[in-house]
């Protein structure tokens, strides 16, 4: 204390707290002032009556320490461990470690601090005036000045040191589960034709043991802790102090600094890059669904998790200090939603194709679903409103895929048939297609709507029933209406088949597919059992065409007319002209419908049964009353046959897979 008593200087004379008033009350009537002026140095000179008096003291030798003695030596010490802790500040002992590890003792240096605080408060209170007492009291200022600012930077550098180092690091597997999976097979899994020149040409490449990642769903009490609990209370002293010295900006820059490269780092782990918009748009769609995945599930956990966590960390270190807490939230957080908003409003605004479509209704709901909590805890206005865009720039690019898809199917024209007359490609896309798309009924139904024009086409183009639109949500109107554009363009597709028994097959086995996938699947509440009823009986309808079309000429031949009266008097050579033209028809039908395929086993055992139902009985009937008149040694010849020998033959057909019966054993008596 000798060196600093020293440096203080005299001319203070010995005296208690009434002679400093005295005298300050005589220098201000001597001086004549102003009312105003008196007051002011009244005010002065009352607030530093215990200092100066106790520098008095201390200057004039008084051996007993006064309470202001005391509080000069406090600040001493105080000063003391700022700058001694200051002056290690370049040593590597210093650099590796913290206040709170040993040796140190940050009880000691935090009540230096607020030591220090406690002599600042005061002179804000009432700064120095300008005399000689105040040039002394000016240099206890300065120091305090000084060592507030050391230690401030002491408290900056620790501030940052123990966010950094108690930062609980993200484990996106383990913490947030696995991905529900649900099937999305664009492909055809039994080796159909892909289409070819039309806008579906891509979907022929997608895999039948794709998945398309939905994301798995957070429980609404989740949360984590984003920081080491036992760190908390040593950042609440650090922020307390520099809140107190009037250091707010530089905690909430550090504060906030370093809680933003934590929550980069968060989204690094969840598998989401720092894109442009360019960048973007030139990845290719496979590596791009992975992202727009990637993004879903950022989204939640960001929401769900990471800015709660960082609220409810926020709201516990700056306490009653709404406003700051407030900003250092918004600015911790911004970055980070900033970053998720630039990538959804580039897939936005990306080029349109169908198979985009669930991956922008995961993101749509996605979005759609944070908003309440990202709207309750960002108070920043400028990024909700970025983000309440970035969400209605999903919702539209989810309407015109949508209505892209309904174009491809609309307008798929391709002029290559099916061989095997088995289910298009077409109805595979769309039925697993719509299949998925079920599942988004709720964001489908809030997106879409029922134009006039596509009201009229389905009335009039497509021969519909406009009531049955009136009790159906958005979603299923638009899907009646896109079942029926298939139906048609089904329709439309038979024709490329010259044979009309293939015709009728070709729409039987895409119609029978179609009722299946609706039957097995969520389409049926969306159409009902009215549009299920309605289509097994067209199903019926082109099961006869088929029958009519392709076995009449073979049936017309075991017919009575033309033979000659009774099975007595028949015409033997009419008779073997007959059984000729039968096996002609039979061994045909048998060589081109057995490469035609039915390929569901229950439509294909239905087919066969009618076949056999018709044609079985008029040829064992037809055989039993004219097989006497053949009789002989050449009646093989003719009746190559049994009835059991078609039977078994029927069993072939359907099984694409072409066969002959050129070489086969006739039949004798």
């Amino acid at each position: 204390m000798a060196t600093t008593t020293t440096s203080l200087g005299g001319g203070v004379g010995v005296g208690g707290d009434d002679r400093v008033l005295a005298t300050a009350q005589q220098i201000v009537k001597s001086l004549r002032a102003a009312k105003e002026d008196r007051e002011d140095m009244l005010m002065i000179f009352s607030a530093f009556d215990n200092r100066l008096s106790g520098i008095s003291d201390l200057i004039n030798g008084d051996d007993s320490k006064s309470s202001d003695e005391e509080d000069l030596d406090r600040f001493d010490a105080a000063e003391k461990v700022i700058l001694a802790d200051a002056s290690l500040s370049g040593e590597p002992s210093r650099q590796s470690t913290s206040l709170f590890n040993p040796p140190n003792n940050p009880a000691e240096y935090f009540s230096a601090v607020d030591e220090i605080i406690h002599w600042m408060e005061q002179f804000s209170i009432a700064p120095p005036p300008s005399s000689a007492l105040g040039r002394t009291v000016h240099v206890i200022a300065d120091r305090a000045e000084n060592a507030i600012q050391l230690a401030m930077s002491r408290l900056e550098e620790e501030l940052r040191h123990v966010l950094i180092c108690n930062t609980i690091p993200l484990d996106a597997v383990s913490r947030y589960g696995s991905i529900r999976r649900v099937s999305l097979s664009f492909g055809s899994h039994d080796g159909a034709a892909a289409i070819d020149d039309s806008p579906l040409q891509s979907f022929g490449e997608v895999d039948s043991s794709r998945f398309h990642d939905r994301g798995a769903s957070l429980g609404d009490d989740l949360f984590v802790d984003l920081v080491r609990p036992e760190a908390v209370q040593d950042l609440r002293e650090i922020i307390d102090r520099m809140v107190r010295s009037g250091y707010e900006r530089e905690c909430l820059q550090v504060y906030s600094s370093v809680r933003r490269d934590a929550l980069d780092e968060c989204l690094v782990i969840l598998g989401v890059e720092r894109l442009s918009i360019e960048e973007v748009q030139k990845v290719e769609w496979r590596s791009l669904d992975e992202k727009m995945k990637n993004w879903v599930q950022a989204v939640k956990v960001v929401v769900g998790v990471l800015l709660s966590g960082e609220k409810r960390l926020c709201d516990g270190l700056f306490g009653d200090l709404d406003d700051l807490k407030e900003i250092c939230f918004n600015e911790t957080a911004k970055g980070c939603v900033m970053q998720l908003l630039n990538f959804g409003e580039a897939i936005a605004i990306c080029k349109r194709s169908p198979e985009k479509l669930f991956r922008i209704l995961d993101m749509y709901e996605a979005l759609r679903d944070a908003m309440p909590d990202l709207q309750a805890m960002v108070s920043d206005e400028f990024v909700i409103g970025e983000a309440n865009g970035v969400l209605s720039g999903l919702g539209e690019a989810a309407k015109g895929t949508f209505a892209e898809f309904e174009n491809c199917i609309r307008n798929e024209t391709s002029k290559k048939p099916v061989i095997t007359g088995d289910v298009h490609p077409l109805p595979r896309y769309v039925m697993n297609y719509l299949r998925l798309l079920v599942d988004y009924g709720d964001p489908m139904d809030s997106l879409l709507e029922l134009s006039e024009e596509d009201l009229y086409r389905f009335k009039n183009d497509l021969g519909g029933d406009g009531s049955q639109l009136e009790a159906m949500s958005p979603l299923g109107q638009r899907i009646l209406l896109l079942m029926s554009e298939l139906e048609y363009n089904l329709e439309e597709k038979s024709k490329l088949y010259e044979d009309s028994a293939m015709q009728q097959v070709f729409l039987m086995n895409n119609l029978y597919y179609l009722v299946r996938k609706v039957k097995d699947s969520d389409l049926g509440k969306v159409l009902g059992d009215n549009w299920i009823r309605k289509r097994r009986g067209q199903i019926r309808q082109y099961a006869t065409g088929y029958l009519r079309a392709s076995w009449s000429r073979a049936l017309s031949c075991l017919k009575d007319e033309g033979i000659g009266g009774s099975s007595n008097n028949a015409s033997k050579m009419a008779l073997k002209e007959r059984f000729k033209s039968f096996n002609a028809c039979f061994e045909e039908i048998y060589r081109v419908q057995t490469a035609w395929k039915v390929p569901d086993d229950q439509l294909r055992e239905e087919l066969r049964i009618s076949i056999s139902e018709k044609v079985i009985p008029a040829y064992r009937s037809f055989v039993g009353r004219f097989r006497i008149q053949l009789e002989g040694r050449h009646v093989g010849k003719y009746i190559k046959y049994t009835p059991e020998d078609l039977e078994t033959y029927l069993l072939d057909l359907f099984e694409g897979s072409p066969a002959v019966l050129h070489h086969i054993r006739r039949k004798s008596t």
